[in-house]
């Protein structure tokens, strides 16, 4: 059944709306703005990404669901790596004239199933018609201003760590691309880290961000917005033994995932030594990569005996 089956684009939106209980909603879907009562005490957080068939995407490896799931939780990364609680959602959509509603309900399950697991309402959006399937996700988030944590606060010394395990999304697409079985659900049902996680790292981190394109890109960033350098030990990135067997089974090294495949979500942040001990007994999950550096030191890698310059990550617009 076709969107023009129920009634058209008015008729959709009916469908997909939801109401909240939120007291800071004052209002909701249906009118020309969503209204929402921010405190004052607190910095609003604003993020947005963008998702397009055939770039980030493809019906042919993600279901639905999985569509509407990644959505938000690649956004929710985003406020969560500031040290954030997500909090409410706008959506703009465009549809090819052919997107059934059953396509649409699906997508939108796994868009609400992220968003009530991160307790993020959805009051909004805009719809239209396009060539290709094409979402964007606004969400805000706030912080107390003495917890936001940006990109520009590493300090020399620091070390550097990293949560989880790293290249799982790449491990995943690699396989797909091979068509070849494994592991792949780190890159169809990617997992933003949870807000209270993230809270817990900030009151300990100079400086966080999350592992959207990588870890090298990561470490240049911060590196870059810090004004300091850094060294990654390579051995010691956490890699899990499903990623090490998709790498395996396509003959890839693994570590090159982890350094430039991107789309984890963990999140890469610095903290002074003195520090990681504390933050281990109320938060375990997360391994030291590294050390920041004076900015005299470059951004270099260790591989074994070599010490190489840190190669950059993904980038959208790089030639290849």
């Amino acid at each position: 059944m076709k969107i023009a089956d129920i009634g058209g684009e008015f008729a959709f939106i009916r469908r997909v709306a939801r109401e909240y209980r939120d007291p800071a909603i004052v209002r909701g879907a249906g009118d020309d703005c969503a209204a929402i009562d921010h405190p004052p005490s607190r910095l609003l957080l604003l993020t947005t990404d963008m998702m397009v068939e055939n770039t980030h995407f493809t019906r042919d490896w993600f279901t639905p669901r999985q569509i509407g799931r990644k959505l938000m939780e690649v956004n929710v990364s985003d406020i969560v790596s500031m040290g954030g609680v997500p909090r409410h959602a706008v959506i703009s959509l465009a549809m090819p004239p052919d997107t059934t509603i059953e396509f649409m309900d699906e997508l939108y399950r796994g868009l609400y199933e992220s968003a009530e697991a991160h307790g993020v309402a959805l009051v909004g959006g805009d719809t239209t018609r396009g060539r290709e399937l094409t979402l964007n996700l606004a969400l805000t988030g706030e912080v107390e201003p003495e917890l936001v944590r940006y990109r520009s606060g590493a300090l020399p010394g620091d070390c550097i760590c990293v949560t989880g395990t790293l290249g799982k999304n790449e491990a995943g697409l690699r396989l797909l691309m091979a068509g070849k079985p494994g592991y792949t659900q780190g890159f169809l049902e990617p997992r933003a880290r949870r807000a209270d996680e993230g809270r817990v790292i900030a009151r300990y981190a100079h400086a966080m961000i999350d592992v959207s394109d990588g870890l090298a890109s990561e470490v240049r960033h911060i590196c870059e917005q810090s004004g300091a350098g850094a060294i990654i030990e390579c051995d010691a990135i956490p890699i899990s033994a499903e990623t090490r067997d998709a790498a395996a089974a396509v003959g890839s090294d693994p570590s090159a995932y982890a350094l430039y495949g991107g789309e984890d979500f963990e999140l890469v942040f610095t903290a002074e030594r003195g520090a990681i001990d504390t933050l281990r007994s109320v938060f375990q999950d997360f391994t030291i990569v590294g050390e920041i550096l004076s900015p005299d030191g470059g951004i270099r890698l260790r591989k074994g005996e070599r010490l190489v310059e840190l190669d950059q990550g993904f980038d959208h617009f790089a030639k290849t």
